[in-house]
């Protein structure tokens, strides 16, 4: 059974940083790019970031790019959100989730999600 499971959530006060973990098992990881998504309360989910099945294609949301870092270890199947300067505006639910061949819309497999809460 395909599975991603996110960890590294938790409160942070505005300025600091947490890393996200998303684990992946039961399909074949290489074949898939990983993105991260965020929802928000009362607001759609968003796309934050994505990295290509090479790991060297790497997408950003405009309002993380300089404090979110993406990265992937193939070899234990984990793609990491480094995430720095947390802002309030960055608490929401954090998924992790699947697209086979391309960054996407994480339509293929879909964690249930961290919550981050960021405090001003």
């Amino acid at each position: 059974e395909a599975q991603l499971v996110e960890s590294g959530g938790g409160l942070v006060q505005a300025g600091g940083s947490l890393r996200l973990s998303c684990a992946a098992s039961g399909f074949t990881f290489e074949h898939y790019a990983i993105g991260w998504f965020r929802q928000a309360p009362g607001k759609e989910r968003e796309g934050v970031s994505c990295i290509g099945t090479s790991g060297v294609i790497k997408y950003y949301e405009d309002s993380v790019k300089g404090r979110f870092t993406i990265s992937s270890d193939n070899a234990n199947n984990t793609v990491y959100l480094q995430m720095n300067s947390l802002k309030p505006e960055d608490t929401a639910v954090y998924y992790c989730a699947a697209d086979r061949g391309r960054c996407g819309k994480g339509m293929d497999y879909r964690g249930k999600g961290t919550l981050v809460t960021v405090s001003s």
